[in-house]
């Protein structure tokens, strides 16, 4: 049996060949534009060596080519090694030597950081570079190719390279509490399955008033394309029955008001963050926003009053999901044929089961409180090049998210609290163990934990505290510059507490939980000094 990703345009540029697929301000591409320049980029592919089965980096911000070039490498037969575009160049280094990534497709402001990431490397990585006007073209001569080139040449693949279902179309790194990044390997049943069951799921059964998901339904591209949410939920739950996407750069609340209003977007799928923004932003004009029809919200715990001022401010309903990386990502939604209980992520998706266990992977009653475990079509092949931590995860033939929550008597189910030291800041994934590590590399730092902190704005943001060595005089705005040239903007600690010594038990172990504790009063009241 063949099934590939791409199969999402192919099926949609034979339905709906001359219905728009893609918005950038002025210019758009049909479904059948979509379709033939991913060939085009495939083709460009192959001739530069890329072999099926061969992994494929991608680091490109949120604009029509990050599709393109999504839906090319697909094409080839590849697979998508989805790189974070905020990251920085060590950051980047790792991740292309560990997905043995042949070669990099980055739009311009990834290059510089593609350049110094490939001088880390220990085999050398070449770079299609996403759109060069002539100028840039002279000032990156050494990259190899330029996909614009590839995206205008009349040289196309005849199809998309036939894939099975069980085949990886996909590599997503995320961190784990310990050690590096960990690549998921999501298969192309995986990705293909979620993806529609987010489009009928989340679009179909409406009230009578709302048509289901196909042309004439847009969604708006906020959240960055390299994540599982992003990726599935907007881009290719989208595109997989017809609908158009639109994009913004970066998220900016005018402007997003001003590209809702312009395309008549009707959906909006983002993080906690963005639509507290959206209410807080004193130019953005609801009454401009009129075609939004509903929104998704995920990432993150949103908070009831934004969810409640949202929906009275904006009169659409917010509908909230849970999921992870590595169950590609939508595991559990609201719907609008259920009730939307406060506090409640909904039901598992359709070829999806989630229990609560107990830490003996024993299953407990409604209403206690456990960990999410979940099976089913959606869960990742495995961890790249780790069947450890594989195994840890998939013990008793589940997938354990490591998040506690509990299901109530109808089957609805409620995240009670995250992984145990995970900062989720505005929607990403920050691991303390990760930032720990680029701290306790300082010569001048004798010990330090990383905590999360509440903040208005972001949901958490990142602590460091920090013991110094003696005589050290070190400030806080350096310890901040130093940790940025080293992990990606939202990660770095924008709180630094120093102390004497941290809190340690009988094994020598620093207890967060004390550091938690000592600390809260001085969160609470709002003492803790952040700087930028």
């Amino acid at each position: 049996m063949s099934l590939s990703l791409a199969s999402i345009i192919t099926e949609s540029a034979r339905r709906f060949p001359r219905e728009r697929a893609l918005i950038s301000d002025d210019k758009y591409w049909t479904y059948l534009d979509l379709r033939n320049q991913a060939l085009s980029v495939g083709a460009a592919l192959r001739e530069s060596g890329v072999k099926p089965g061969d992994p494929v980096a991608l680091m490109c911000g949120n604009r029509p080519e990050f599709t393109l070039s999504y839906f090319g490498i697909l094409a080839a037969g590849a697979i998508v090694v989805s790189l974070n575009n905020l990251l920085v160049a060590e950051e980047v280094a790792y991740q292309l030597e560990h997905s043995e990534a042949i070669g990099v497709i980055a739009d311009t402001e990834s290059i510089p950081v593609i350049l110094e990431a490939r001088e880390r490397c220990s085999k050398k990585i070449w770079v299609l570079q996403a759109s060069l006007n002539p100028s840039e073209k002279a000032k990156y001569s050494e990259v190899s190719r330029v996909l614009s080139d590839c995206l205008s040449a009349s040289s196309q693949l005849e199809s998309f390279h036939p894939t099975r279902p069980d085949d990886t179309a996909v590599i997503m790194y995320t961190s784990g509490t310990t050690g590096r990044p960990k690549g998921a390997e999501l298969t192309h049943f995986n990705l293909w399955e979620n993806a529609r069951i987010v489009s009928e799921r989340s679009f179909s059964r409406l009230d009578t008033e709302v048509n289901p998901i196909g042309p004439g339904h847009i969604s708006i591209v906020i959240l960055p394309l390299f994540h599982s949410f992003g990726q599935t939920c907007v881009q290719n739950g989208m595109l997989f029955n017809g609908g158009a996407i639109t994009y913004v750069k970066r998220f900016d609340p005018v402007r997003t008001a001003e590209v809702i209003s312009r395309d008549k977007v009707t959906l909006l799928s983002a993080v906690p963050t963005i639509f507290n923004s959206l209410i807080n932003s004193s130019e953005v004009d609801p009454s401009r926003m009129k075609s939004l029809q509903y929104g998704f919200s995920g990432g993150s715990a949103l908070p009831l009053e934004t969810r409640r001022q949202f929906e009275d401010l904006f009169g659409m309903p917010i509908l909230e999901g849970y999921g992870l990386t590595e169950t590609s990502p939508v595991a559990c939604s609201q719907s609008r044929w259920h009730q939307k209980k406060t506090g409640s992520i909904g039901r598992p998706i359709a070829g999806v089961e989630m229990k609560i266990f107990d830490t003996r992977d024993c299953e407990v009653p409604p209403g206690v409180d456990g960990e999410v475990v979940i099976r089913g079509r959606n869960i990742m092949k495995g961890y790249l090049k780790n069947p450890e931590a594989t195994r840890e995860v998939m013990r008793s033939g589940w997938f354990h998210s490591g998040d506690i929550g509990r299901m109530d008597e109808d089957g609805d189910f409620y995240i009670v609290d995250r992984k145990k030291d995970l900062i989720i800041r505005g929607g990403f994934n920050v691991y303390p163990r990760e930032v720990e590590e680029v701290l306790y590399a300082h010569p001048e730092i004798l010990e330090a934990s990383v905590i999360g902190v509440p903040d208005d704005h972001y949901g958490e943001e990142v602590k460091a505290v920090v013991a110094l060595r003696r005589g050290s005089s070190l400030r806080a705005e350096d310890l901040i510059g130093y940790c940025k040239e080293h992990v990606a903007a939202y990660k770095y600690p924008r709180i630094i507490e120093f102390v004497d010594e941290l809190p340690k038990g009988s094994t020598g172990k620093v207890l967060k939980r004390e550091i938690r504790r000592l600390f809260a009063e001085k969160v609470t009241q709002g003492k803790d000094e952040k700087i930028e």
